[in-house]
């Protein structure tokens, strides 16, 4: 009676460490969002105070480019005053960008903004520093 000797065929064990780790990093990949999902509403019971709202302030502010002029109009509606600034940026390298002087919009107030450039208007932009009615200045 012969003897067959059986051989067991096993993977490479450098190919089954790749199927391992190909496998373990797909469960982490589709367990990664369930798991914070649930970390943040274990978390939502004890979560700090809310942080205060801030109230509304600030201008709003249109604004309209004709050839080389710009005009803004701003209107508070809110009660602190809002100081306004127009920003020119004119298109030509030689043509100088302007900076209008800062103008107090008080509550309910509406100003009017202007500026020009030589040739063409390159942009155009207005910021804002809202002051608190207690800060402001005597006019």
């Amino acid at each position: 009676m012969v003897r067959l000797r059986e051989e067991v065929a096993l993977r490479s064990t450098p190919r089954r460490t790749w199927t391992l780790l190909a496998a373990s990093t797909a469960v982490a990949a589709l367990l990664a969002p369930v798991c914070i999902s649930l970390a943040g509403r274990a978390g939502a019971g004890a979560s700090a105070p809310a942080a205060p709202t801030p109230d509304p302030a600030g201008s709003e502010c249109r604004m309209s480019v004709r050839g080389s002029r710009v005009v803004a109009y701003c209107h508070n509606p809110y009660p602190s005053t809002d100081r306004v600034q127009l920003h020119t940026e004119c298109r030509r390298w030689w043509d100088i960008d302007a900076d209008a002087t800062p103008v107090d919009v008080g509550p309910g107030q509406t100003v009017r903004l202007d500026d020009r450039c030589w040739k063409e208007v390159g942009s155009v932009w207005i910021t804002h520093r809202v002051q608190d009615t207690l800060q402001r200045r005597p006019a």
